[in-house]
């Protein structure tokens, strides 16, 4: 039980209108307009309202009752939620950039795809002024752990968040980014990580039996005297190759990119046409600004590179794996991606649109099957491109133009719905 929780009976309860207030005066301090005051709700109860969408950047909520609060879409970057209640908390969306959240209580909260980059989840030890000899009074002796049990942290950021000691039996991080994040001494069992993006994080002297680790991304991952029974690896991806390695390619990849730039330069008269197909290009490193335009690449892995402002136009991309890549801006015209795995990549400003070849031909850029749950599709060109059974849940569609595009059998965002039957009847 957090500090908050055992001084319920001291807090002062906040009712919707008086909170609205202090909300609207907390935006006149944030654009510094006149009448402005800081969010201070300190050790106040303030569960079961709604601060949906509410900037609260920089407020301080120490050891404030939140629970069952709504604050789905809520800003709360850099706010002092140090011993707070957030239990059963709605924060879907929600962004707590380096936001203090030591000793919060988060049983059971809910932060799908919220972003808690750069976040202290640390355990804390709480302390209040006396009301005479004004010195410091511990209200727990030693130190209490966040806790995270059954939270749901599906598609959300957490890279470097600082979870020390903190309790997440059975919760649930699939599809979550934890590069860099510390989870030392943290208590997982049972957590779900499934298809979650580990990169270079410490799970030291964490016990983690029981953890579903099915398809994460788990290179550089430190696991000193971690307890691992009964973990689920199955599909993961470590440090070795899971496919073939660079190593047995017939030359250094920049002499076969560069053989590929001459085959394309003379219309296939010379050169080489780049043929890396079931290879695991992980070890490849910066591959953004890259050529690859007509690359023959089916079942290739390219988990977590960047691939910024690559061109794929024409490319034969089938079922390859792009989870947790970045794909921003790239040239993706007429490119075969059936099946692929897109899952959280960041496909934001690319041009998926067909590949015209003149004459009046042109090739439609092919999505179909493909899993693209979590990507960030905003601003991308998917005019007329085929998305027919791909799955889009939880992708980012603003901006997106999808004029045209083939969405039959596809599963849309909630929001998505109306301009998906338009672009059915377009």
């Amino acid at each position: 039980m957090s500090p908050a929780k055992r001084l319920e009976r001291r807090l002062k309860r906040l009712g919707q209108n008086e909170l609205d207030s202090v909300l609207r005066r907390h935006a006149r301090y944030r654009n510094g307009r006149l009448g402005g005051a800081r969010a201070v709700l300190s050790f106040f109860d303030l569960g079961w309202l709604d601060f949906h969408g509410s900037d609260l950047t920089g407020a301080d909520l120490t050891g404030a009752v939140l629970a069952r609060a709504r604050l789905d879409q809520a800003v709360l970057n850099n706010a002092s939620l140090f011993a707070a209640d957030l239990s059963g908390a709605s924060l879907n969306g929600a962004s707590l950039v380096k936001s203090d959240l030591r000793g919060a209580g988060l049983r059971g909260a809910s932060l799908v795809e919220a972003t808690l980059t750069d976040a202290d989840l640390r355990e804390s030890a709480l302390a209040e002024r006396g009301e005479f000899d004004r010195d410091l009074h511990w209200l727990d002796v030693g130190s209490v752990p966040s806790e995270l049990q059954q939270a749901d942290f599906a598609g959300a950021d957490l890279s470097r968040a600082r979870c020390a000691g903190a309790v997440c039996v059975n919760a649930n991080f699939s599809d979550a980014v934890l590069t860099g994040t510390q989870l030392v001494r943290c208590n997982l069992r049972g957590a779900n990580f499934a298809g979650a993006d580990l990169r270079g994080a410490d799970l030291s002297w964490s016990r983690m039996e029981n953890v579903n680790l099915r398809n994460a991304l788990l290179s550089g991952v430190t696991l000193r005297m971690t307890e691992l029974s009964g973990v689920d690896t199955r599909g993961a991806l470590t440090d070795r190759p899971a496919a073939r390695a660079l190593d047995q390619l017939d030359a250094p990849l920049n002499v076969l990119l560069a053989r590929h730039s001459e085959w394309i330069e003379s219309s296939s008269a010379a050169g080489q046409r780049l043929d890396i197909a079931g290879f695991d290009m992980r070890a490849a490193g910066d591959l953004s600004g890259v050529d690859m335009t007509a690359v023959l690449a089916s079942g290739t892995i390219w988990c977590g590179l960047d691939l910024s402002a690559a061109r794929f136009a024409a490319g034969r991309l089938i079922d390859g794996d792009f989870r947790f890549a970045v794909l921003r801006n790239a040239d993706l015209r007429g490119a075969d991606l059936r099946q692929a795995k897109l899952r959280s990549t960041c496909l934001a400003g690319a041009d998926l649109r067909p590949l015209v070849l003149g004459e009046g031909r042109m090739v439609r850029t092919r999505l179909s099957g493909c899993d693209l749950r979590y990507a960030d599709l905003a601003g991308a060109k998917l005019r007329d491109v085929d998305l027919r059974e791909a799955d889009l849940s939880n992708a980012r569609l603003d901006r997106a133009d999808l004029r045209g595009a083939d969405l039959a059998g596809a599963s849309l965002p909630d929001d998505l719905t109306v301009i998906a039957r338009t672009a059915r009847s377009e």
